[in-house]
């Protein structure tokens, strides 16, 4: 009806549970802030928690989380009749008109090699993911959505704005929360040293009260862009659960199946949490020292770079964001080179 872009998930992966999950958190947030945070001027007024949702027959689409989420949400989900893509006719000459301003940039691969010609692609690339990210906001928000739209006569924002009924828009109470429930998930049960996912050992304190209960599997929601958190969702709300070992560093599941899948061709049939991040910090290391930067080894770094940052899409403004301890020197010795817990003083008169 408006042609407007409701949000979008810019990755190297491939489809996957993760990859809906923030394209849609990035659809129903008020991008205000996110626009903010990369410097962008533009409008994005899209946003709210949709009544229907149209998707294709992708596994990612069929996921148990996924079906779950949209119920609880009460999203009504519409997957296309199989062998039907003209289903998909508006998303697609969207996606067409997307890459056709993409394949103006320096380093663009094109549809095929005949269009590349003779080009040296990786030569005359010039743009990181971060920048790619924002040169597509620009082009979402100070073109496309302003550009008169053929089947409109007029601009897709213009229609949006004359159709919007603020009152009925729905927004999640809780933006992260709406993120998680959309994460991918896995069944555990309580042990008394913790939670294990992922041959991870995972605690915290709010376990506690949750032991003298009888025993019985929770659902384990994880971020796969960084296992140093997983969410565990209780009758009383959702626990956020850290590495029992503080000195963990945090790393993606990707990196893991990769230490897993080089333990095997090691012959390593049975491994542990300690085996799996050293092989983890020894691959890392050999990626950082190579003199000679290959296309593989850019993708690693690429991978995990989102690391140093907060891991979790920015849904709050930077303002309320908490404050981050600053980076102690490193000495060597795992236990002094942490940073440590903020602590309250309390004096007695």
């Amino acid at each position: 009806h408006t042609r407007m872009v409701l949000g979008f998930h810019l990755s190297l992966e491939p489809p996957s549970l993760l990859a809906v999950a923030l394209c849609l958190t990035h659809a129903v947030m008020d991008k205000s802030h996110w626009l903010v945070a990369r410097g962008i001027g533009t409008e994005w007024p899209a946003r709210g928690i949709p009544k229907m949702i149209h998707v294709d027959n992708g596994a990612e689409f069929h996921a148990y989380a996924f079906k779950i989420a949209c119920s609880e949400y009460q999203i009504d989900l519409q997957h296309r009749p199989p062998g039907t893509p003209r289903y998909g006719g508006h998303i697609e000459r969207l996606i067409g008109t997307m890459m056709g301003a993409v394949h103006l940039l320096p380093g663009s691969h094109f549809s095929n090699i005949f269009e590349r010609g003779d080009l040296d692609a990786e030569a005359e690339a010039v743009m990181t993911l971060r920048e790619l990210e924002v040169w597509l906001s620009l082009e979402i928000t100070g073109s496309y959505h302003v550009r008169a739209h053929r089947a409109l006569d007029t601009t897709p924002i213009a229609v949006w704005a004359a159709g919007l009924d603020k009152a009925a828009q729905r927004m999640p109470a809780d933006p992260r929360r709406f993120l998680v429930d959309f994460l991918p998930s896995e069944q555990r049960v309580l042990q008394r040293d913790g939670l294990h996912l992922f041959h991870i050992r995972y605690w915290s304190d709010e376990l506690r009260w949750l032991m003298g209960r009888e025993s019985r599997k929770y659902m384990l929601k994880y971020d796969p862009r960084d296992l140093s958190r997983i969410f565990v969702l209780t009758e009383d709300g959702i626990i956020e659960a850290r590495p029992a070992d503080l000195t963990r560093p945090a790393i993606t599941l990707w990196e893991h199946r990769a230490a897993r899948r080089a333990l095997r061709e090691a012959g390593r049939r049975a491994v542990d949490e300690e085996l799996i991040f050293s092989t983890i910090l020894a691959q890392r290391d050999l990626v950082d020292s190579a003199e000679r930067q290959t296309k593989v080894m850019r993708r690693h770094q690429a991978r995990r770079s989102h690391l140093a940052q907060d891991p979790m899409i920015d849904v709050t403004p930077a303002s309320e964001a908490p404050e981050t301890l600053p980076a102690p020197e490193k000495n060597g010795n795992a236990l002094l080179d942490h940073p440590g817990f903020a602590v309250e003083e309390w004096y007695d008169d």
